[in-house]
């Protein structure tokens, strides 16, 4: 009995599989029986699969299907099945008006409905949340479009938050993600191409671009790289970007994500392509260069005399981020003499009995650090932030009073921790973070040389990265005159007459000359 058990499951199995198999090239049968089975055979062991019979004269003519959960029920028995329970279905006395007709004419005038002949298509839309309708003696399928799913509603991104700007975000659903582009680019050149990734999955991924800005080379590279991508299923943007990176080996982004429908639309204005992932709020930008990363949407909605030395903070903070636990190990261990007279002897005293070398000091205290850092964002966040400025309070002070580090570790581990903060992308930080520690293993073996050797080896591999063909570090190398002035400065608006010039291919400008400010003098003319 169990043998003769298991060879009906083992047979089962092997029908399902091959009706996947099979599926692809599949019609429709004008049996509402056989279309009925091979769907629930196709979704078998799935409970939230609902399928609802509907009899018409006591004779089942109209089959529903869709996924409870992601299908809109409430409107379904307001649209379809209210209006028939009261009214019924009249069927028409011509022949030529067939039963689908009358359910698509009659019950779903005002929906959007579409007519579908494959198995496949209709499979994957049911599993997209919409209604499957098959009508006896018909070999098609009705869709009707009524998905329903909940969804997050749109609020401020929590890890780009500005002053000054939109307050709206990106959420998981994609529909609400371009609609809150096309709030912001009212136009029919802002282009929208929709294709599916994962075998699994189906997850839609749309391509935003700007017809007549974006590089066509740049637009056909996009594509390729995302139609070359199998895999069973997509869960989050970050695995579409492992596909499609340059160098997937460096610890630099090369593309840059966003959750702001206002930095998207201000990239693509630039020549840039977007792309949109289902299920996730993080949009791609591409391509990316090193001097994006510490652009902020804020600096655009600023005055561009404070944008402009906020910068100038940024650079400073991204090489003291990099550079200074490296500077002060190699100083202390190799060149003293470098150091003030008063300095080195405060450093000499506060490390008077500290037991390790500096090198061993500054990676423990990082190491630390960035601990408490991890604690602080994986906790809950009403104690998140307290457990991560205690632990640091608390353990620094309670190290340095031990004697197990000295007080100068301490400030610049907590400073380097300051300066990685103020840079706006969250994934250049966290490159900072892993060049940290090879710098100072280098300065913990060759001292300043060591440092230098770093810098070297790092500005090499900037120099030569690449991101969809273009320079990564561009406009500086090789170098863009025209648009260094957006690099280190906030140039006025009604001074940037032109977009970048590597990806801004048009040789009409942004903006007439002549728009700046010139206010009359000896007060208002009458």
């Amino acid at each position: 009995m169990l043998k003769s058990w298991t060879r009906r499951q083992k047979f089962k199995k092997n029908t399902t599989i091959s009706l996947l198999t099979d599926i692809q090239n599949k019609q429709l049968s004008t049996d509402l029986f056989t279309n009925e089975e091979i769907l629930k055979e196709l979704f078998s062991n799935c409970s939230d699969f609902v399928t609802r019979p509907v009899a018409i004269n006591n004779e089942p003519k109209i089959t529903l299907f869709y996924i409870e959960g992601l299908t809109d029920t409430k409107t379904l028995d307001k649209v379809f099945f209210s209006p028939l329970m009261i009214q019924g279905l009249q069927t028409d006395s011509n022949k030529e008006v067939t039963l689908g007709k009358i359910v698509e004419q009659k019950l779903f005038p005002s929906t959007s409905i579409t007519t579908v002949s494959e198995f496949s298509i209709l499979v994957n839309s049911i599993l997209k949340g919409e209604l499957g309708i098959l009508v006896e003696g018909e070999a098609k399928a009705l869709i009707v479009d009524m998905k329903g799913s909940e969804q997050r509603s749109v609020e401020e991104p929590s890890t780009e938050v500005v002053i000054r700007g939109p307050k709206d975000g990106f959420t998981e659903t994609l529909r609400v993600n371009t609609s809150l582009l096309r709030k912001r680019i009212r136009s029919t050149r802002l282009k929208l191409e929709a294709l599916t990734i994962g075998e699994l999955s189906q997850t839609d991924v749309v391509i935003a671009y700007i017809e007549g800005i974006v590089s066509e080379s740049l637009l056909q590279e996009v594509r390729l790289r995302l139609k070359r991508i199998e895999i069973d299923g997509i869960l989050e943007s970050e695995y579409i970007e492992e596909f499609i990176e340059d160098a997937p080996y460096s610890p630099f982004p090369q593309i840059e994500n966003t959750e702001r429908p206002d930095i998207v639309a201000a990239q693509l204005l630039e020549g840039r392509v977007a792309i949109f992932v289902d299920n996730t709020p993080f949009v791609l930008i591409a391509p990316m260069t090193f001097w994006s990363g510490f652009q902020s949407a804020e600096d655009y909605y600023e005055r561009f005399v404070y944008t402009s030395f906020i910068r100038f903070i940024r650079f400073f903070m991204f090489n003291v981020a990099i550079y200074l636990p490296s500077i002060y190990v190699a100083l202390s261990t190799y060149h003293p003499k470098l150091i003030p007279t008063s300095l080195l002897i405060s450093i000499a005293a506060a490390r008077e009995n500290v037991p390790f070398p500096t090198i061993i000091e500054a990676l423990m205290m990082e190491l630390v650090f960035e601990g408490l850092r991890e604690a602080g964002i994986r906790l809950p966040k009403a104690v998140g932030s307290a457990v991560s400025i205690v632990g640091a309070l608390v353990i620094g002070q309670a190290a340095v009073q031990a004697g197990i580090v000295s007080a100068p570790a301490v400030i610049v581990v907590a400073a380097t921790g300051i300066a990685s903060f103020c840079i706006p992308r969250y994934n250049l930080g966290t490159a900072l973070r892993l060049i940290r520690f090879p710098m100072l293993l280098l300065a913990g073996m060759f001292g300043l040389y060591g440092i230098v050797i770093g810098f070297i080896v790092m500005n090499i591999h900037l120099v030569n990265l690449r991101s969809f063909g273009v320079p990564y570090f561009t406009p500086v190398a090789p170098q863009i005159p025209a648009d260094l002035m957006d690099v280190l400065i906030r140039e006025p608006r009604w001074a940037n007459q032109y977009g970048p010039l590597f990806t801004f291919f048009r040789k009409k400008s942004r903006l007439p000359s002549g728009q700046k400010p010139k206010p009359k003098k000896g007060g208002n003319e009458t």
